[in-house]
């Protein structure tokens, strides 16, 4: 079965996204849009995955839960996983080695967690937008070792991508990768798996129902599809 996706969506808990996007929000618009496969993907922290994942399961939503990996190289590694707590533990880890520099959220947003009924909960106090010190295979190895798998982020952009900031694609070390769209995009392997997604930052720039994965029913069945398995 076609599945429309879009795995590439920030909540409120990333300071550069809009407070607007709460996981109910989240969830009800990509529903409205037609989508039914979702991630959410927040700045090396896992904070509101366990609401988003309350929210999906409202609206009939398949959920896979991940975290945007910023890593020491400034490349934006994006990692899911199979299940929730899996991603939670990792996002622990991430944000447990950030740096201890504060947000200020009259500069960079404010970092919102969110609780089961789309209620404040709280902040994050360390500001999400660093990189952590790990290496893009660190990360790699890390998703893995925790039950995940990586993609390499919007690859054909000049800032924040795996091209722009090492220069070439490490061979052999993806079998997926994303591409944003309307945008150049290097010769890219034939074997690689392409996926197009929003990058959301807000409600309304969540994808329409164009690109589709086939035959993914649940979270499990997409760490294996990036894997290669």
């Amino acid at each position: 079965m076609k599945r429309y996706y879009d795995l590439h969506i920030h909540s409120c808990l990333s300071p550069c996204a809009s407070d607007e996007m709460t996981p109910a929000n989240i969830a009800g618009m990509a529903h409205i849009k037609g989508l039914s496969l979702i991630a959410l993907t927040d700045h090396n922290a896992a904070h509101n995955l366990h609401a988003m994942a309350n929210a999906a399961a409202e609206y009939g939503l398949i959920f896979i839960p991940g975290i945007e990996v910023n890593t020491i190289e400034e490349v934006h590694v994006l990692t899911y996983f199979a299940q929730v707590d899996e991603a939670v533990a990792f996002g622990n880890t991430l944000y447990d080695a950030l740096p201890h520099i504060q947000n200020r959220t009259d500069i960079f947003g404010n970092q919102i967690i969110m609780d089961e009924n789309d209620q404040f909960a709280g902040t994050l106090d360390k500001l999400l937008l660093q990189a952590v010190p790990f290496s893009v295979d660190d990360v790699v190895r890390m998703a893995k070792t925790a039950g995940g798998c990586s993609v390499p982020a919007h690859i054909n952009r000049d800032s924040f991508s795996i091209t722009a900031n090492l220069g070439f694609l490490p061979p052999g070390l993806f079998h997926c990768v994303e591409v944003a769209k309307n945008l150049p995009c290097p010769d890219l392997d034939s074997n690689l798996k392409v996926l197009h997604s929003s990058d959301a930052h807000n409600l309304g720039a969540i994808s329409e129902p164009v690109e589709t994965l086939n035959n993914i029913s649940n979270a499990k069945d997409f760490v294996y599809f990036v894997n290669g398995i």
